[in-house]
């Protein structure tokens, strides 16, 4: 447990938690890589170092920032409505630590810094949305609803089953399409980013998954019906499975039809996957489900890397 305030903060923001949010940005944006921006490519590729292959820097930093509030803002937004709920329960829970459900911060500050959270994004959104199009603001407010009605509200859906469904738009679909449109405002190349996209919604639905699993005994306790607890024990293993090894098989159709060759250096990820993935065939439970989950964001985050930098670098100088 933490020791220190900062500390327990810290691990309130759930810091294993955030390659889902930087994963999908630096994939998105290493595929528009070489394809110049609709009205301003030849200026911004004028303008700045060549090995930026036409990309715009601010834009990058600012979907980063986007995507890693969100994920943030609902980590504080879970802990606090878990909290209030009861269902983060010290005697029951056997993941990490909890501000509000056990009693290291007032619930009050957790929502606070919930919302800040997602004010931090709002604002990198809105330079976005400026310089792309205001209806990237609709595409926020639906992100924000999204993350705050998890486990917030009255009838919140991670407890009736869909936060699987949730991640894998909004961390892979939306986080990834969304950053490859901010930098040439267009729709191309549509094997690979779409490909690229499922393949990181995978990995970041597998952290969720298996987060799940270790919970479902108190979960069902508590009354919350994940899809884990729906489905069962075997079936939720055969689904992290499964979200592990499809973007193994999913990269390189997309990289071969996307004409991006080097992103097939992700397949690398896979010697870091066979830990993790015997752990979870093999029965581990409870306790022993803690460091998976650090595992397999190990996974997503190299497997992340290693795809961005290779989409990137057999990206051509700039195409039109």
């Amino acid at each position: 447990m933490p020791s220190s305030r900062l500390g327990i903060w810290v691990a309130g923001a759930r810091p294993r938690t955030l390659p889902a949010a930087i994963v999908p940005v630096i994939v998105g944006t290493a595929c528009a890589a070489g394809i110049a921006h609709a009205d301003g490519g030849a200026l911004a590729l004028d303008g700045g170092p060549s090995w930026l292959k036409g990309l715009i820097a601010w834009r990058f930093l600012a979907a980063l920032i986007v995507a890693l509030f969100i994920q943030i803002g609902t980590n504080f937004a879970n802990d606090y409505s878990d909290g209030k709920r009861g269902t983060d329960d010290p005697g029951q829970r056997v993941g990490p630590p909890r501000l509000v459900g056990w009693g290291l911060a007032p619930a009050g500050h957790v929502k606070i810094a919930a919302f800040a959270s997602f004010g931090v994004a709002a604002l990198a959104g809105l330079a976005l949305a400026a310089a792309v199009g205001w209806w990237l603001i609709l595409v926020g407010l639906v992100s924000f609803a999204a993350g705050w009605f998890y486990t917030g509200g009255p009838r919140p859906y991670g407890y009736a089953g869909y936060g699987e469904l949730f991640v894998f738009v909004f961390f892979g679909l939306v986080a990834t399409i969304g950053s490859f449109y901010v930098q040439i405002e267009r729709f191309v190349n549509l094997w690979l980013i779409v490909g690229s996209a499922v393949a990181v919604g995978c990995l970041a639905t597998a952290l969720l998954v298996i987060n799940n699993l270790r919970d479902i005994p108190s979960d069902t306790e508590s009354g919350k019906r994940t899809l884990a607890v729906k489905i069962g024990d075997q079936r939720t293993r055969l689904l992290y499975l499964a979200l592990i090894v499809a973007p193994f098989l999913i990269v390189p159709f997309a990289c071969g039809l996307g004409s991006r060759p080097a992103g097939a250096a992700s397949l690398f990820a896979i010697v870091l996957a066979n830990k993790p993935v015997l752990q979870v065939l093999q029965g581990a439970q409870g306790r022993a489900l803690i460091p998976v989950l650090g595992q397999t964001g190990r996974v997503q985050l190299v497997f992340g890397v290693l795809l961005a930098a290779g989409i990137y670098l057999s990206a051509p100088t700039v195409v039109y």
